[in-house]
Formats: C-alpha cells, sequence, structure tokens
C-alpha cells in the first residue's frame, strides 16, 4: 500500500548495520548506508542518525514503516543480537521511531526472502544442474556468525522462509584429521558448533588448532590476516586454517541440503566465502558437498551459488 512508504529498510549484524529507505511500491532500493554497529549505543540511535545523514530524519522522506532483519532469534518482543551488545524491544523501536508497522525477523530469514529476486549476474554457481523451479532453496552463511534458513513451498506453491538457529548445530568431521581436529577444538571449547569455525572468529580458531597440532607457535592475528595471508600463500597455517574452512563449508550446506531437500539450489551468502573467490571454487568444497555415499548423486544434482550481491539482505527486507 502507498501509504506504507517511504518504508526503512534494514540489516543488523554482528557488526555492520546497513539501512536504505524504499520511498515508493515500485521505487528502487535507495540512499543505501552502511554503519558500524559498536559507534552507535542502540539501535534507535543507529537509524536516526542514518535518517540524518540520508536527510530523512523529517519530512516526506521519513520512514512510515519498517522491515529489520536482525542476527539474533526473535523469540517475542524482545530481540538480543548473539554475537553484539545491542538488544531492544521490537515495539520500544516502532514507537520511538514513530513509524505505524515495523517487522523484525531473524537476518537470514530477511536473506532467504531475497533468493528469488537476486539477479542472476550476482550470482556464482559451483556445479550442480540448473536449479528445480518452486523447490525449497537452502541458505546459508558466514560473517560475524553463521546464519542457516531457506524456503520452503507449502502445498499451494507459496514460499515461506525458516526461522531458524541452525548454525549452532553439532560440527561433525568426515575423515581421521578432522576428527584430531575437533578432539582439540572439544577440550578448548566444549561443544563445538558450526559457527564455532565457520565465522569471522573461527577462521582465527581454525588457524590456532592448525598451529597446535603442528606444533607451531600460532601469532595473533585477526580474521582478516587469516584470509589475507592464506590466500596470498604467505603462511602455510593460514592456507591450512582456509581449505579446513571451505571443507566445513561443504559438510554443513550438504547436510542441509538433504535436511530440506534443496532441489531449487543451496545458497551461501554471508561476507567470508564471497571474498574467497576463486580460493573457494577450486577448494575441496564442493568434493565434500556431494560426498554423500549412497546419496552422492542426489548431491550431484543440487547446484551452489555463492551470493556476489552487496546488499542482498536489503532486496529480503524489502519483501517482507
Amino acid at each position: 500500500m502507498q501509504t506504507d512508504y517511504p518504508k526503512l529498510l534494514g540489516d543488523i549484524g554482528g557488526t555492520n548495520v546497513r539501512l536504505a529507505l524504499k520511498l515508493s511500491p515500485d521505487g528502487e532500493i535507495s540512499h543505501i548506508l552502511n554503519l558500524n554497529l559498536r559507534d552507535h549505543a542502540d539501535a534507535v540511535s543507529a537509524v536516526e542518525h542514518y535518517l540524518t545523514q540520508v536527510g530523512a530524519g523529517s519530512g516526506p522522506m521519513r520512514p512510515r514503516t519498517g522491515s529489520i532483519g536482525a542476527a539474533g532469534p526473535v523469540l517475542g518482543d524482545h530481540l538480543q543480537l548473539f554475537n553484539a551488545p545491542w538488544g531492544f524491544s521490537i515495539e520500544g523501536l516502532r514507537q520511538a521511531l514513530g513509524l505505524t508497522r515495523l517487522r523484525v525477523l531473524n537476518d537470514f530469514t530477511v536473506l532467504a526472502l531475497a533468493l528469488p529476486h537476486l539477479p542472476q549476474a550476482e550470482l556464482r554457481q559451483i556445479g550442480g544442474l540448473a536449479p528445480v523451479a518452486g523447490m525449497t532453496m537452502g541458505l546459508l552463511g558466514a560473517g560475524t556468525g553463521l546464519g542457516v534458513s531457506g524456503l520452503v513451498p507449502d502445498l499451494q506453491g507459496q514460499m515461506s522462509p525458516i526461522a531458524g538457529e541452525g548454525g549452532h548445530v553439532t560440527l561433525a568431521a568426515s575423515d581421521d584429521n578432522e576428527e584430531r581436529l575437533i578432539a582439540l577444538l572439544r577440550r578448548r571449547f566444549g561443544h563445538v558448533s558450526a559457527e564455532r569455525v565457520l565465522s569471522g572468529s573461527g577462521l582465527v580458531v581454525l588457524y590456532e588448532a592448525h598451529a597446535q597440532l603442528a606444533g607451531q607457535p600460532a601469532e595473533a592475528l585477526m580474521p582478516a590476516d587469516v584470509t589475507q595471508r592464506g590466500l596470498a600463500g604467505q603462511c602455510a597455517l593460514c592456507e591450512a586454517a582456509l581449505n579446513s574452512f571451505c571443507l566445513f563449508m561443504g559438510t554443513v550446506a550438504s547436510n542441509l541440503a538433504v535436511s530440506l531437500g534443496a532441489q531449487g539450489g543451496l545458497f551461501i551468502g554471508g561476507g567470508i566465502v564471497p571474498r574467497l573467490g576463486e580460493f573457494f571454487e577450486r577448494s575441496g568444497f564442493r568434493e565434500r558437498f556431494d560426498a554423500k555415499g549412497r546419496y552422492a548423486d542426489y548431491l550431484r544434482r543440487i547446484p551452489v551459488f555463492v551470493i556476489h550481491s552487496p546488499y542482498p539482505a536489503l532486496i529480503g527486507a524489502a519483501q517482507a
């Protein structure tokens, strides 16, 4: 409805807050701004700062409604980000911003809504055949944490997104080397979730684990250091961490694909995998994805797409 516009669109992650406006039902997503979450005390101050920056603090551009994806479980009115200090009341945020309606969903639930609307030119296919129209689409992505979702058709063919926390499933080993790696991590952390390794901090965890297994000292590295050194071939331990990351991603993505029956495709978002580029495509990811024994032929048919859209969650928020 025209009265819903301008509409505030948001993607609140553990590190970044991406905000935009949709000024009319047929209008483009515009006025996109990326804020650092820790530069702002709370969601209200971040949104108000954004609106002031883009000239929408008052007047006809001031949003009337909003749709936001947030990196945490939405279980009621209060939302607490899992990997960041923010927490807020959804109704309180709506009132503070003066919106007539505010919808807040898990960030990967919002990203799932974007899947049918992503431009083909912004998807990079890694193996598989063509996606089957009308079938379930699976989604996962590593960034500050590991998000998991999907789009599932009902009996009338309407697609509905999944709201879950699949990034916290228990990580499984596929060979003896991974058994040793996970055993080491279990002694360190207790429960070893998929997110423990498939995330920014997980890259460092993998680097440190490989160093310990090799009997070598580990430097105090940031996730970007592990990625940069591993891609450049400057550090064997960093490269080993990236290889383990790709293989574990293959395991988790494959498990999600068979769990959902994702013949509509398995999509990988988040900030890490797109940055790995050709390294990821040349890695053992696809071989591991297909390695399901008697179900290997089933997996080989499923196309995997790496999402290279700059703001895919905002596309999803526009659909919510």
